[in-house]
């Protein structure tokens, strides 16, 4: 999908884990010094950092603030980037994906590039609880309307979805599954109340509950959820002309084939 939009991503090199938002409340120090060392990395290849995960984004943007704001903390995580042979001097952006298709290539340069109208396609698009915290984000904290704009754009409709940004239950899926799977439910419920033949997100973790949990929150709750959930990229791509395979739209657990049965 980005080389569609002509975006050139570059991976960096021996990454690790951002440290999650979860694990920032544990350790503060340790969660800053993973995430500083991705920060080092990419201020040493002297690019952005764009990232496709909303708890990847929080977190680093988080670290960028927290080393500005904190000359001890900073002083701190120095000495632990010093040990392993790097530095960073705050220099580094921090965008998500999200923000570069909307903000950089912009909703009317994607409409240029279509290949394969939506047709009216009813969207739920899934914000999130963490890309549009309050800080200075891309979009309203309570009301984002950037990505809506986005599926409006692609020939989709994005119909109204009260619970746009409440929380999936991330990662409490794994010590609380029985009120991640709740929480769970109350988002599928909102997107198949409001008519929604899909749902859209921007968080890999939000579509991993929402798509592989489904089944359990049928069992569970004795529901018939059975809306495919797709990550944003995956309808942009679509829309670019790009086929369901090259997306990897088949990989859903819940089945996107009735979907992508209407774009064949």
């Amino acid at each position: 999908m980005s080389k569609a939009l002509d975006i050139e991503l570059t991976e960096i090199e021996d990454w690790n884990c951002c440290g999650s938002t979860p694990y920032s409340s544990v350790d503060e120090l340790v969660s800053s010094c993973m995430s500083a060392r991705n920060l080092a990395l990419a201020e040493k290849m002297g690019l952005a950092l764009v990232t496709a995960c909303s708890s990847c984004y929080c977190t680093l943007r988080r670290t960028n603030s927290l080393l500005k704001q904190h000359p001890q903390l900073k002083g701190e995580v120095d000495e632990a980037l010093a040990a392993a042979g790097l530095e960073y001097h705050g220099g580094v952006q921090v965008h998500h994906l999200a923000e570069v298709i909307i903000k950089d290539i912009g909703p009317e340069a994607i409409a240029a590039k279509i290949r394969r109208n939506l047709n009216g396609l009813k969207v739920a698009v899934y914000y999130g609880c963490q890309i549009v915290r309050p800080g200075p984000g891309f979009d309203d904290p309570e009301f984002p309307q950037s990505l809506d704009r986005l599926v409006d754009r692609l020939g989709a409709k994005a119909v109204p979805f009260p619970l746009k940004t409440r929380c999936c239950g991330g990662s409490l899926i794994i010590p609380e599954e029985g009120i991640a799977l709740g929480m769970i439910r109350k988002v599928l419920d909102s997107a198949v109340t409001n008519d929604a033949e899909c749902i859209i997100t921007v968080c890999p973790l939000c579509q991993t509950n929402l798509d592989v949990y489904q089944g359990r929150v049928n069992r569970r709750f004795k529901t018939h959820y059975q809306i495919p959930v797709l990550f944003f990229t995956q309808l942009v791509g679509l829309a670019l002309g790009l086929s369901g395979k090259e997306l990897g739209i088949d990989k859903g657990m819940v089945s996107a084939k009735k979907l992508l049965s209407r774009y064949s």
